[in-house]
């Protein structure tokens, strides 16, 4: 059961909401759309699901060509960011719904409805409504009637935003054991790189309606092709700094040199952009060859754990997330550390030249 998209686009008066995508998805797998709102992660959801019909290109299902074929009569499941729930219906009419429409007895109903609650852990809950459920209970119920169906496609469209943290730390580490029962295509839209991190699988980051990128999870994270993709998976989005490299060393923009080792070594002589993650960035000198680069502190904000640091440096703003909560002064001179292992190098178009030294070590 495989899931084809051969050059599917959508054009809407005029605008590229998604351009000429080719993506290949497997059964039983977990697939992560990951971009900023309004990178296209909806338009191409619509695409798929058969709600929105393509500009170009076509869509097969188990290679059968489904492109024209109406929603209703594909074997797909899709839950929004606002679920969805009956609220005169009990839970386990919620449900039992679609199977009702899809003409199901009473013993099918009866069986499908436990096992879909079993797997959702509301089986305690079948009689209730669904006001009567906290928020991850009736997001719960939402996700159980899209199981339910027994669909072959599952879409989840930021399905886990709505609800506070505690619900969706639990329900994140959840979701990846109920897709591997369902033996479903799951298809899950984010925003967040951590979320993508934490569900695993395979993630296609999206940039202005452009898949970027798409394979293993923690493979376009350690080793992404672009900066475009580097920028997304991040989060705060990774900084850049353009350099160049004339022999052994590395130039940086403010006078900074480092040798040039690992595979940095063996790039030719050039101009290049360094990118590294806000997380890489220190404020104390942990390795022996930590580069060290002049700052002023825009602002500070503490989360608990971790202070973010908004920096300018030399025309470039850059953010640093560190451990702990730092008391820093907005305006005063900072000094940053960053180990060379950490850093990639882009050539001048964006394009991955060499992968930070522990990403491909990793």
């Amino acid at each position: 059961m495989t899931l084809v998209l051969e050059g599917v686009s959508k054009v809407v008066a005029g605008q590229t909401h998604i351009a000429p995508t080719d993506l290949t998805l497997q059964k039983g797998t977990m697939n992560v759309l990951l971009g900023p709102t309004t990178a296209g992660k909806t338009s191409l959801m619509r695409l798929m699901a058969g709600l929105d019909v393509p500009n170009t290109g076509r869509i097969l299902w188990d290679g059968q060509d489904v492109t024209g074929m109406r929603v209703q009569d594909r074997k797909v499941a899709m839950v929004y960011q606002q679920f969805i729930n009956y609220p005169s219906m009990s839970v386990f009419d919620n449900i039992a719904s679609p199977l009702r429409l899809m003409g199901k007895s009473a013993t099918e109903i009866e069986a499908a409805v436990k096992k879909t609650a079993d797997l959702m852990q509301l089986s305690p809950l079948l009689d209730r409504k669904p006001l009567e459920l906290s928020g991850g209970q009736q997001q719960r119920c939402a996700l159980a009637r899209a199981l339910v169906k027994d669909a072959g496609l599952v879409l989840l469209d930021e399905p886990l935003a709505n609800l506070d943290y505690k619900l969706r730390e639990e329900l994140r580490a959840e979701i990846p054991k109920i897709f591997e029962e369902a033996g479903s295509i799951f298809v899950y839209a984010t925003t967040e790189p951590e979320e993508a991190l934490l569900l695993g699988g395979n993630t296609a980051t999206l940039w202005e309606g452009r898949v970027t990128q798409f394979g293993p999870t923690p493979s376009v994270y350690r080793q992404p092709v672009d900066a475009t993709t580097a920028r997304v998976f991040s989060d705060p989005p990774m900084n850049f700094l353009q350099i160049s490299k004339a022999g052994p060393r590395l130039m940086f923009g403010d006078g900074q040199t480092a040798v040039a080792s690992g595979q940095m070594a063996e790039l030719a002589d050039g101009r290049y952009m360094a990118g590294f993650r806000p997380n890489h960035l220190e404020l104390e000198r942990h390795v022996a060859g930590a580069m060290e680069f002049e700052t002023k502190l825009a602002v500070t904000e503490i989360t608990g754990s971790e202070t973010f640091v908004h920096l300018d440096h030399h025309g470039e703003r850059w953010v640093g997330v560190v451990h702990g909560v730092r008391e820093l002064e907005p305006g005063a001179a900072l000094t940053v550390y960053l180990d060379p292992a950490h850093v990639y190098i882009f050539g001048e178009d964006g394009a991955l030249v060499a992968p930070a030294a522990y990403a491909a070590a990793a």
